[in-house]
């Protein structure tokens, strides 16, 4: 079974400034989203993770490269039905429920506005229950729409946040760091509920994180920047079983261990960057095993081959 690419992303670079002052922020990252998956993005903060995301959906211009989203072109001057297409098609769930939403509105306006704009509705009765068929799916009542959002926990403002983001009936969602403002205990809920409607709606993620125990519970496939270079990708439990790159490996080692006594006595890994001799031999992102990526120089390669 060929599976169908939803997002692509070849050589891309997002660049900042320019001259002396340019900060190039993402460069040379590659990857393809297939329809119904979730593809989580890991890395530290100041990675390049958001980054990327806000490049696919039209906030942060690109510098070289190109996204490609169902087929069409998308990073470079859109025409106004393309830029329609990928607004309601593409849609973000942010990081913080508090600053997401608008504190003046209802939840009721907040979740319809969006169908409003586009004209997703018949008619007003449609549009009502529209509106209240997501608001049960996201684990709310219809009496929770009249109120606003600073009369919500963090929990149930991020749910008000994708009932908003699933009412338009997008393809892909991107879910920036979407439960790390949350309690654990609310956790996952959050990610209960995207994985239902990935279940029931054929929903495709792209699941931006720094915690690798988070994403390993909702990803099909995974990869790991580093400084703005992709530098692993693959499936999630290759990833987990068989890591290749320096930088997985000390990501990994820092994810929790439950039992105490384990925990206690595992060993951390520190990634040093200096490891990497890049000077004469330059590294490419290489296909090591099928869906398994690296990226390293030859004399590297030929290490992790063995």
């Amino acid at each position: 079974m060929t599976k169908e690419v939803l997002l692509s992303v070849k050589d891309l670079e997002i660049s900042f400034g320019s001259g002396k002052k340019k900060f190039v922020a993402v460069e040379d990252a590659n990857f393809e989203i297939y329809k119904g998956e979730t593809f989580s993005l890991v890395g530290e903060s100041g990675s390049g993770k958001t980054t990327i995301g806000r490049a696919v959906i039209g906030i942060n211009p690109v510098s070289a490269g190109e996204i490609d989203f169902d087929g069409i072109e998308i990073s470079g001057k859109l025409s106004k039905k393309t830029k329609e297409k990928v607004t309601r098609e593409i849609q973000m769930v942010f990081q913080d429920p508090a600053a997401s939403l608008n504190d003046r509105a209802t939840v009721d306006y907040i979740i319809s506005e969006g169908l409003y704009n586009f004209k997703l509705f018949k008619d007003e009765a449609d549009l009502k229950r529209k509106v209240e068929a997501i608001i049960k799916e996201v684990g709310l009542l219809p009496e929770h729409l009249s109120r606003y959002p600073h009369e919500f926990s963090g929990g149930q403002r991020q749910r008000i946040g994708i009932a908003r983001t699933l009412v338009m009936n997008p393809k892909l969602v991107i879910a920036d760091e979407p439960i790390s403002a949350l309690d654990v205990s609310i956790r996952a809920q959050v990610l209960n509920l995207l994985k239902k409607f990935q279940i029931e709606d054929q929903v495709t993620y792209l699941f931006v994180a720094h915690d690798l125990s988070v994403v390993r519970y909702i990803s099909d496939r995974i990869a790991v920047i580093y400084k703005g270079h992709i530098v692993e990708l693959a499936e999630t439990e290759e990833l987990f079983a068989n890591p290749i790159h320096p930088y997985t490996k000390s990501l990994l080692s820092a994810v929790p261990i439950p039992d105490p006594s384990l925990e206690k006595n595992k060993a951390l890994i520190v990634y040093d960057p200096t490891q990497h001799d890049y000077e004469t031999d330059p590294p490419q992102f290489v296909e090591l095993t099928p869906g398994h990526f690296v990226r390293a120089n030859q004399v590297e390669l030929e290490r992790y081959r063995k």
